[in-house]
């Protein structure tokens, strides 16, 4: 996966999954402690985030059930794929997600990996979890905004 543009990012994954199950306060854009077989598995695009959640250990943060795929090339050098990755982020923002993640009901997950100037970076997010009729209400949501515009250009097409 080439970069096309300088300073352009490259989305390798998304957590799809993220923004349905959780509402999203605050985001940060942070690198990772990686091995080389990880960074070459990545640009091939082989990573699961959809279960990963950042653990805090002490005053450091970790990225925690993010699968990254082995890099078959690697052969006996390769990396353990379900590994705690380190997060490098400024103090003063491990501070205040530490501070935001022990309030009672707030989690921190990934919710994109992406390549910046051929630096691998993944955005994580503050999050809550949203009630069950919360996320039936966002269904609605969504579904009324797709057939007000499907009426849009259906009302476009014939005038």
């Amino acid at each position: 996966m080439k970069d096309k543009e300088k300073g352009a990012d490259v989305t390798v994954a998304t957590n799809r999954k993220a923004r349905h199950e959780f509402e999203i306060l605050e985001t940060w854009e942070a690198g990772l402690v990686l091995m080389g077989s990880e960074v070459k598995s990545l640009r091939a695009g082989t990573v699961t985030i959809g279960d990963g959640y950042v653990l805090d250990q002490g005053e450091e943060l970790y990225l925690v059930n993010v699968h990254i795929h082995e890099y078959p090339q690697a052969n006996r050098m390769n990396h353990e794929p379900m590994r705690r990755r380190k997060i490098l982020l400024n103090r003063h923002e491990i501070d205040e997600i530490l501070r935001q993640i022990r309030e009672k009901g707030r989690t921190c997950i990934p919710l994109r990996f992406y390549f910046k100037d051929g630096n691998c970076k993944v955005e994580i997010g503050l999050a809550v979890g949203k009630k069950t009729h919360d996320k039936r209400q966002d269904l609605k949501e969504k579904d009324s905004k797709r057939e007000m515009a499907r009426a849009r250009s259906q009302r476009g097409e014939e005038d």
